[in-house]
This record gives structure tokens, C-alpha cells and sequence, in this order.
């Protein structure tokens, strides 16, 4: 999460910044308590988290998609096939502990507020913003190993050692799973003066200017070609988005650098315009069905069926290499 450390209030019919004061290490720890009640009556409701101590099961069925998050983040092996009802965990109790100043640690949980960005430094609020919005797992990290297994490098090693870790891919697909939002769902969210819903925002935030370019800055596109101005909200084409997101423009020639524009879509081509072009003229005969690859994973072979061919090589799903 991103906070404004201060508050804004309106003074004469202006906005003016009022600043906060320097945050304690104190009060780093009583807000990580806070969250952690909070995260536990949260994980206790939906049945993520044993009802007590003892190591007895929950009293209600967990939902598949609960006990998916659930075996996800706790490094158990995937809930997939046989090991659908592995048990929960209980949380790890340990004392409050202040690692470094405006870093608290408690109860398997840790908070770190000492990164902070200036008001004048565009550059380290944008690092900022890119770390909040990174991907689950950098692509490069990641690697298909001879033996089947993905190993996944980890950017620091951890205090015992690992430095990578090595699962079957259908467990890697299971945690992958749990990152995908629910439809309607908003990754990012802004709240107070930043909100949409806000009065004051408009009044904060940067006006964008009147006329932007397509794609600037792109090869073969002039800086001088402005698009037309459009309402906040407005439709954009798929090309301008590529543009925009990705800086690729789709709409320069390949052979001419020229620029391209859409003519007309062929839904209904004539005869002999696939063979001409040399594509299929019938669809290609769909797969036969066939039910989530199970057994293929050398983790499940092994706990479940007590395979030995399994036991031979790596024989765990989330091996870790010191």
C-alpha cells in the first residue's frame, strides 16, 4: 500500500498540504497488531484457519476455492486430486519483534514502512509504484527444469540457505491460480482526496493536456500527429492501448514504416481464398476430453499412491536448493 503522509483541507476556498509527523517505530508495531486481528477474524470466517489450538479440523467444509488460497500461501502441496482435504495450519505465534527502525514483525507477519518517496522525487515514486504493481513471479526467474520440475529463483536467499525453488508444475499452476482477481473485482484501489468519488481530486491530480500524440515517441510516428482530444473515459482503440500500455505500434508497415489503417474485416471470403493463402479450409478435430493432469505430478504419485518411481530423483513438489 501507497499513503499520502500528510492530509489536505481546504483554506479560503483553496487545497493546502498539511504534513504529518514523523512516524515511530512504536507505532508501527500497534498497527501490525491491528491488521493482524483484523486478517485473522477474516481467515477465520471463510474457514482458512483452524478454530483452535489443538490441531483439530474445522468444524465446516472449506470451499475448494478457499482451500486453494489457503494451501497457496501456506507451502503445502497443491489441493488437487487426493490432497484436496489437506489440513489447515494454524498461525505461527511469536513475540512483537522491531527488526530495524519502522519494521515490525510479528506472529509469521511483518510490516515495513521505512521506504518513503519526496514530493520531488518523480523517480523514486515511480520505483515505488512499480513495486507495489509487480507481477507475482518475474518471468526471468523462472525455469523449465530437464526432470519436469519449474524452478524459480529467488531474487534474495532465504535466512536458512535457499536460494531457488523447485515444484511440479501442477503446483506451480495451483498457486499461479490464487493471483488471478474474481470477475469485478479491482487489483488496484484508491481512497481519501485520491478516490474516484472524491471532490477534491480533480482539483490534485495532474491534468492530462489537451492533445495527446498516438503512440509518441514510437518509431515511424511523428511527434507533430496529435489524436483527436477525447472525454475522460472515452473509447479507445485497441491499437492506441497497445500503443499506450506496451509501446508497440501496430499500425506501422513492417517493410515501408508507413502507416496502416483498417479497411474492412473478411468474415464471409470467397472461394479458394484460404487455399490461395495457404491456410486450413476445415476446422482442425477438437482434442478428446480429459480430466486435470493428476498423476503427472510426482509430488501427488508419491503421497498419494506410493509410487517409487516417484521417490527416485527430486520426489517433492516445492523442493528448495540451498
Amino acid at each position: 500500500m501507497i499513503f499520502l503522509d500528510g492530509a489536505y483541507h481546504q483554506r479560503e476556498g483553496e487545497l493546502a498540504w498539511e504534513g504529518l509527523g514523523h512516524l515511530r517505530t512504536s507505532e508501527v508495531g500497534e498497527l501490525l497488531e491491528r491488521v493482524i486481528r483484523r486478517i485473522e477474524r477474516h481467515l477465520r470466517r471463510r474457514g482458512l484457519l483452524r478454530l483452535d489450538e489443538d490441531g483439530a479440523e474445522p468444524s465446516e467444509a472449506v470451499d475448494p476455492e478457499a482451500n486453494l488460497a489457503a494451501s497457496a500461501v501456506s507451502g503445502q502441496t497443491p489441493p488437487a486430486g487426493p490432497q484436496w482435504l489437506t489440513p489447515l495450519r494454524p498461525l505461527d505465534r511469536a513475540p512483537l519483534a522491531y527488526d530495524k527502525p519502522l519494521c515490525a514483525s510479528l506472529d509469521g507477519f511483518t510490516l515495513h514502512a521505512a521506504t518513503r518517496a519526496g514530493a520531488l522525487d518523480a523517480v523514486g515514486r515511480e520505483a515505488l509504484l512499480r513495486y507495489v504493481l509487480r507481477p507475482p513471479i518475474a518471468q526471468e526467474r523462472v525455469e523449465q527444469r530437464p526432470d519436469g520440475l519449474v524452478r524459480i529463483t529467488l531474487k534474495k536467499a532465504y535466512a536458512d540457505g535457499t536460494v531457488a525453488v523447485d515444484m511440479d508444475p501442477l503446483s506451480l499452476l495451483c498457486r499461479l491460480a490464487t493471483s488471478v482477481p474474481p470477475p469485478r473485482l479491482h487489483t488496484v484501489r484508491y481512497a481519501g482526496v485520491l478516490g474516484p468519488a472524491s471532490e477534491w481530486r480533480p482539483r490534485i491530480v495532474p491534468q492530462p493536456p489537451a492533445q495527446v500524440p498516438v503512440a509518441a515517441g514510437l518509431p515511424g510516428v511523428p511527434e507533430s500527429q496529435p489524436s483527436p482530444e477525447r472525454r475522460p473515459n472515452a473509447y479507445r482503440p485497441w491499437a492506441e492501448l497497445l500503443a499506450r500500455t506496451f509501446a508497440v505500434d501496430v499500425l506501422t508497415c513492417p517493410s515501408c514504416h508507413g502507416r496502416m489503417k483498417l479497411l474492412a474485416m473478411v468474415k464471409d471470403p470467397a472461394p479458394g481464398y484460404r487455399e490461395a493463402i495457404g491456410e486450413l479450409t476445415e476446422l482442425p478435430p477438437r482434442a478428446p476430453n480429459r480430466g486435470p493432469p493428476y498423476w503427472k505430478s510426482r509430488v501427488l504419485r508419491r503421497l498419494a499412491l506410493g509410487d517409487e518411481d516417484a521417490r527416485e530423483g527430486h520426489g517433492s513438489g516445492a523442493d528448495q536448493t540451498a
